[in-house]
């Protein structure tokens, strides 16, 4: 992959995790916290807010992980797929980062 072709991979997936991290936002925000669902779960888990995020993230993870797996076995992953969850990804790093 060039150069040019790279930066606007990265400029699009970065748009769609911002539309992404909008949209989601109004669904778990409580009161103006954008990082409540994390607080909360983290009361309800006993446990950090950045264990929780950690937690839900996992799922994300493992299904990467799954992914990998098949890619070694020969079969390939859709494109809505991956992008899915790269996006996750990112967007559980940003969040994480705003905890």
């Amino acid at each position: 992959m060039n150069a040019q072709d790279f930066e606007k991979l990265v400029e699009e997936r970065l748009a769609h995790c911002n539309n992404v991290l909008n949209a989601k936002g109004e669904e778990y925000s409580r009161d103006g916290d954008r990082l409540w669902n994390f607080k909360r779960a983290a009361e309800k888990q006993g446990c950090t807010p950045a264990k929780a995020l950690l937690g839900m993230k996992a799922k994300h993870d493992v299904s990467i992980d799954d992914m990998v797996d098949s890619l070694s076995r020969g079969e390939i992953p859709s494109v809505e797929q991956v992008a899915e969850k790269i996006g996750d990804s990112i967007n559980y790093l940003l969040l994480f980062e705003g905890l």
